[in-house]
């Protein structure tokens, strides 16, 4: 009776430590992800060998300690045939605080790696008034593109961002953008790899609503993910259009 009571014991006391073996591994790849990140952040990336000793099945156990996941979408965005996943991370304590994406790409032994991060790619979720900036949000990959749809019917218009990797760089190619102002509203339409621009500007203040269409072609760009915010480049085609 007393060596069934002593195995029952050393076998409990083994799961226990597998448990918390586990957990402690968990711990130590989360925080190795942080550290990480806090060491990349002057040059916003994050390279293979980096984070090779730390890849997981689980793609939580990549989300560095004091994150959690906000948007998590999947699909194939290398086009290696293995799904992949994008992540949209915020503090835990504090949501309010300016967020980060990660992009996790799928190994040939099913675990993931992280290959990308970025905490410019999406602006503030909150205004200094404690305003939503955009409701609803969404992001997705598809057809190898990583999708980023920000939707808004007030001050900050709808913008569109796709990013799609090129010789290893996940680049900006496509951003759309609309805003509904007093008397017009307007639209833009920019392929930074291409240099093409089209402004449309529809007059509301008129009973017929005319439009007007222009076309520019500007210098080709290449905007990498990593430090990447689509709401500035607007900004800034925006202002270059007008400088002309």
């Amino acid at each position: 009776m007393k060596k069934i009571i002593l195995l029952i014991a050393s076998f409990l006391l083994l799961l226990y430590s597998c448990k918390k073996e586990k957990g402690t591994v968990t711990d130590q790849k989360k925080n190795a992800v942080e550290k990480v990140i806090k060491a990349d952040t002057a040059t916003h990336r994050v390279s293979e060998a980096s984070t090779s000793s730390f890849k997981s099945n689980k793609p939580s156990d990549l989300v560095p300690a004091g994150y959690e996941i906000q948007y998590d979408a999947e699909g194939d965005l290398n086009l290696d045939g293995l799904s992949d996943r994008a992540l949209v991370i915020r503090k835990k304590e504090d949501t309010l605080a300016a967020r980060k994406m990660m992009i996790l790409i799928k190994n040939t032994d099913k675990t993931y790696r992280l290959d990308k991060i970025s905490d410019t790619v999406l602006p503030d979720e909150y205004n200094e008034a404690g305003y939503k900036m955009h409701d609803p949000e969404d992001i997705s990959i598809e057809k190898g593109e990583l999708n980023i749809n920000l939707y808004d019917i007030g001050p900050y218009g709808n913008q569109f961002s796709r990013f799609k990797y090129l010789n290893g760089d996940l680049i900006l190619t496509y951003i759309e953008n609309y805003n509904m102002g007093v008397g017009s509203h307007s639209a833009l339409y920019y392929e930074p790899v291409k240099g093409k621009l089209i402004l449309e500007t529809v007059n509301t203040m008129k009973e017929e609503m005319p439009s007007e269409s222009k076309t520019f072609h500007l210098k080709k760009e290449r905007y990498v993910f990593e430090k990447t915010s689509p709401e500035d480049i607007v900004q800034k085609v925006y202002g270059s259009v007008h400088a002309e």
